[in-house]
């Protein structure tokens, strides 16, 4: 009985956040984030470029030069979602961290916004 818990747990299907919203985290609802995002330019700590135009057209700028584009929809849930041109798509959410915003990845990963 002892190593079948340990088994049944092992067999359980993963359910954790794939956004690793920390404790701590405050994630933006949909208003929030059209606030924050639509008509702006957001930088990143590696000076990454994130352009949310009007009407829903985006663009990353990578710090070394070459840019992606795509087009955004922002969620009811407060979910960016973005389709690039080359065929890729992510969606991210974001969240108030320690009084600023960090975008968090479906990948996990976490990109605060500089100031």
């Amino acid at each position: 009985m002892r190593f079948l818990i340990p088994l049944l747990l092992a067999a359980a299907p993963a359910t954790a956040d794939p956004y690793a919203v920390l404790a701590g985290d405050t994630v933006l609802a949909a208003a929030e984030v059209h606030a924050l995002i639509d008509g702006q330019t957001l930088t990143y700590h590696d000076d990454g470029q994130s352009r949310y135009f009007v009407g829903g057209a985006y663009s990353y700028s990578y710090a070394g030069g070459a840019t992606a584009y795509g087009v955004y929809d922002i969620g009811a849930d407060g979910t960016v979602c973005v389709a690039f041109h080359n065929g890729r798509n992510r969606c991210d959410r974001f969240a108030w961290r320690d009084g600023g915003v960090v975008l968090l990845t479906q990948k996990g990963d976490r990109f605060p916004v500089r100031r």
